[in-house]
C-alpha cells in the first residue's frame, strides 16, 4: 500500500533559505524511507520537498488548483487536479498517513489548522502532524494565550527542530494509520 506524507509550507521561500533546505531534506529522507511525497505542487517549500524526493527517485504528487494561473514545479511525477481551494485541501489531507508543516504564511496556517481540527474532532483517524522549525512553538503558544486551545489539543502536535526528527516521528507514528 502506498504511504503518502503531505508537506505544507510557504510558496515564497527560495533556494538557499532555511525553509527551502528543510523541505528539500525532508523530501529526500521520506523518499529514502519509501514514502510518496504530496504537496500543493507549486513553488517554495512545495518545490523543495518535491525536488528532494525526486533526487532520491521518490514519487511526488502535486495537488494543483484549476483556479491558479501559476505553473507547477518541475519535480512532480503526478499532478492531481482540484477544481477549487477546498477540494485541494481535501486531496492534500485524505490520502496522507502523516503531515509535516514547515514555516509559511496564511495558506500554511490554514492547512495546519484544518488538519489539526480534523484530528481534534476525530473526523480523521489519528496520524502524525509534525511542526518542523523554531517558528511553531511560539505560534502555538500565542494560539493558547489568545484562543481556546487546550493541552490535549496541543498534544496532537509533534514539535521538531530538524528534518531528521520530522521523518523519525512520521516513521514511528504513521505505522498503523488506516485511511
Amino acid at each position: 500500500m502506498e504511504r503518502i506524507v503531505t508537506i505544507f509550507g510557504g510558496s515564497k521561500c527560495v533556494e538557499g533559505s532555511e525553509e527551502y533546505g528543510q523541505a528539500r531534506r525532508v523530501g529526500q529522507l521520506l523518499a529514502e524511507k519509501g514514502f510518496t511525497i504530496c504537496t500543493g505542487g507549486y513553488l517554495g517549500v512545495m518545490e523543495a520537498a518535491s525536488r528532494g524526493a525526486h533526487e532520491r527517485g521518490g514519487r511526488v504528487l502535486g495537488v494543483l488548483m484549476n483556479q491558479f494561473k501559476s505553473e507547477p514545479n518541475r519535480y512532480l511525477t503526478e499532478k492531481v487536479a482540484s477544481a477549487h481551494f477546498y477540494e485541494r485541501l481535501q486531496n492534500l489531507i485524505q490520502r496522507s498517513v502523516g503531515f509535516i508543516a514547515i514555516r509559511g504564511g496564511a495558506g500554511t496556517v490554514t492547512e495546519l489548522s484544518l488538519v489539526w481540527n480534523k484530528l481534534q474532532t476525530k473526523v480523521i483517524e489519528p496520524r502524525p502532524l509534525v511542526l518542523l522549525g523554531d517558528c511553531w512553538p511560539p505560534v502555538i503558544e500565542t494560539f493558547r494565550k489568545h484562543l481556546v486551545v487546550s493541552e490535549q489539543d496541543v498534544s496532537l502536535l509533534d514539535f521538531v527542530r530538524t528534518p531528521e526528527e520530522a521523518v523519525r516521528v512520521i516513521v514511528e507514528k504513521a505505522e498503523g494509520v488506516r485511511l
